[in-house]
């Protein structure tokens, strides 16, 4: 198992009202990064029983994401490359942490 893989984990801080404007201003992202495996998780029926025994169902489309420290602080997401997920699962142990995280839908705004 490789942990080659770039994985950002990010804390959203909201903006703050400004009361000369009525807005709020934009969000402060924040992103601890980490060295990890990424694997696609096994959906099939028959798939990985161990991953459906300490995950419960995994959706399709999902990543499984291992640590080999547990990372300590908490998060709003997870970036990996362009991309943003939201952790589905996370089964932490003595020395690893494992997350099954599924991909954000990005909301086009009008």
């Amino acid at each position: 198992m490789r942990y080659d893989t770039a994985v950002y984990f990010q804390r959203i801080t909201p903006g703050e009202y400004d009361e000369t404007t009525g807005n709020y201003s934009d969000p402060v992202v924040t992103e601890d990064k980490r060295i990890a495996s990424v694997t696609q998780s096994p959906t099939q029926p028959k798939g990985d029983r161990k991953l459906r025994i300490e995950h419960g169902s995994v959706r399709e489309d999902s990543l499984t994401v291992r640590l080999l420290n547990p990372y300590p602080k908490p998060f709003d997401r997870i970036r990996i490359g362009g991309r943003l997920y939201s952790a589905d699962t996370a089964l932490r142990l003595r020395n690893k942490q494992t997350f099954v995280i599924s991909e954000i839908q990005a909301v086009k705004g009008g």
